[in-house]
């Protein structure tokens, strides 16, 4: 990632700061013809799909068939983004959505497309865009400064919705002057110069000197990650609920188009476009919502015009009315998502930040996926007016979820994590050894027993996050004094990454817990080999050295 003076003196809420990048400029460029392709390529499955059958259900599926993949193979998707070079995964994600757009555009040309096989090539193009999603997200990180990563994270979304605010017209008068095939074609040539943009992308990973965890261990360790980070799952919770109630402003929209009003493809693309054009809006005014409204006050407000916006869209019959809805619709949309986006991606360190992005997008898109089936189910016993105005009050009523879900504020725990040595081991140790048993000693005055064991339960989350197991902490009856942390980890090459993946605000609440440590001997800590013989399965990890003995507390 690009850190110089010069850039850290750059105006860090400028909006198109991120684009003095090249790096970060050419692939946002590619992107955002990427992303027109993918509109184009919508308007045409959704209308081709009208135009099969008269099923609501089979039309709102085509949206879930396209966000579903991200639902289902997010996390997978995400292990894979940080455990390899995310050029490469992306370019080979980019490559499965192109064989399956060339599918979908043979066999439309051969008129060999039905309903159904039109949602599992959708899937298949999905499928594609899910397995990329990850890898690309995380890898903004490395081709901007940290100073200026949301509004990178703004640019991004500003891509689609700039392809958005053009594409479905775009996509609407292809498909009514010469037919879906077209729009399928279309998106596939339209992802060509995206593949070209991260070919030419010179990417400098840092070398691990530790080895990668495999795929099954890379998804434990993201979940137990998200699953000890409060603030993340705040933001994957908020996400999903705001995806499934929310969802059917776009999942619906050729239904409003047909039968409210009476329009065809082009005024479909039309609608679709205002959509996006608010979203543009929104996303260019994110640096203004975000200093002036905290993160729970930004979304409170964004959801209450949000379900104004569903309403006046299912009571509108006027073309010019619906789409002043829809503009105002897709700016918050689009602020409550990149609100969304920047929080996930400041507050997780870089080792886990693709597995954490691909658990938001899976609860967004799962959402809206899993939402679109219920709306259009809804839709099909009753009509498309009654179900957007059921999503309008569940918009409106949704803001109470802060009451219990507040939204976390907004900052970087700190990406990069401290780096410590290995500790010394006299027995023969490989990387498969273990399980480890660490246990630190701390001796805490009586009167700062609570304040300690309160901060003792922060410490338990990091510690867990970073791959511990069987956290414990307890104190002696005998001597009160004395307290003992306790934890486990699955073998000594967990350990080691395990002891390298705290930040520095982590390792700072290690050394707060240290300075309740009182009496002249230091803080103990004993690292112990749980089953001393026949653990050490593997003769080609190198031997590390351990021992058990007095240490900085600081590294633990």
């Amino acid at each position: 990632m690009t850190d110089s003076p010069a850039a850290r003196a750059l105006d860090k809420d400028g909006i198109t700061v991120p684009l003095r990048f090249p790096t970060f400029r050419r692939i946002w460029v590619a992107s955002l013809l990427s992303n027109l392709g993918i509109l184009i390529q919508g308007v045409g499955a959704a209308w081709a799909m009208t135009q099969m059958t008269s099923s609501a259900d089979k039309v709102a599926l085509v949206q879930t068939a396209l966000l579903l993949p991200v639902m289902l193979i997010s996390m997978p998707a995400g292990a894979v983004a940080d455990m390899r070079d995310k050029r490469i995964v992306a370019l080979v994600s980019l490559s499965i959505t192109l064989a399956s757009a060339a599918t979908l555009t043979t066999l439309a040309w051969l008129d060999l497309v039905t309903p159904n096989l039109l949602l599992v090539l959708c899937f298949a193009v999905g499928s594609g865009m899910a397995l990329m999603g990850p890898a690309w997200q995380s890898s903004v990180s490395e081709q901007v400064p940290s100073e200026v990563l949301p509004a990178a994270v703004a640019l991004n979304g500003i891509s689609y919705n700039i392809a958005r605010s053009v594409g479905p017209a775009i996509g609407g008068i292809v498909v009514a002057t010469v037919g879906a095939v077209v729009a399928f074609a279309l998106n596939g040539l339209l992802y060509l110069p995206l593949m070209v943009a991260l070919f030419l992308w010179k990417r400098v990973a840092k070398p691990s000197r530790l080895p990668p965890e495999t795929l099954s261990r890379a998804m434990v360790s993201g979940v137990r990650y998200i699953s000890n980070a409060p603030s993340i799952k705040i933001v994957l919770i908020r996400s999903m609920v705001t995806g499934v109630i929310g969802g059917p402003i776009t999942a619906l929209m050729p239904l409003v188009t047909r039968d409210l009003l009476h329009g065809g493809a082009s005024t479909y693309g039309f609608m679709l476009s205002a959509f996006g054009l608010g979203a543009v809006v929104g996303a260019v005014n994110i640096p203004k919502l975000r200093k002036r409204m905290s993160g729970e006050a930004a979304i409170r407000a964004c959801a209450l015009s949000m379900a104004g916006a569903i309403a006046a869209v299912a009571l509108s019959r006027e073309p010019v009315l619906t789409v002043a809805a829809l503009i105002l619709a897709g700016a918050v949309w689009m602020m409550t998502w990149v609100l969304f986006s920047i929080g996930v991606q400041l507050s997780v360190p870089r080792w886990v930040a693709g597995r954490s992005l691909a658990a938001y997008q899976a609860a967004g898109s799962g959402g809206i996926a899993l939402g679109s089936w219920a709306w259009g189910h809804l839709t099909a016993i009753s009509n498309v007016e009654f179900a957007l105005l059921v999503s309008a009050a569940l918009m409106m009523i949704s803001p109470l979820l802060g009451l219990w879900l507040r939204m976390p504020p907004i900052g970087a725990r700190g990406e990069e994590p401290e780096m410590l040595e290995d500790p010394e081991a006299r027995l023969p140790l490989t990387g498969r050894s273990g399980p480890l048993v660490v246990e630190i000693e701390y001796r805490v005055a009586q009167e700062n027993a609570r304040v300690f064991h309160n901060l003792m339960q922060n410490v338990q989350l990091f510690r867990q996050r970073n791959g511990a197991y069987g956290w414990s902490i307890a104190r002696d009856i005998a001597d009160p004094e004395l307290w003992t942390e306790r934890y486990h980890c699955p073998t000594w090459l967990d350990y080691l990454r395990q002891r390298n993946r705290s930040t520095h605000s982590e390792r700072a609440l290690d050394r707060e817990a240290a300075a309740f440590h009182v009496g002249s001997a230091p803080i103990r800590i004993r690292r112990m080999l749980e089953r001393p013989f026949g653990s050490m399965r593997s003769k080609e990890d190198s031997p590390h050295r351990l021992v058990s003995e007095v240490v900085l507390p600081r590294d633990c």
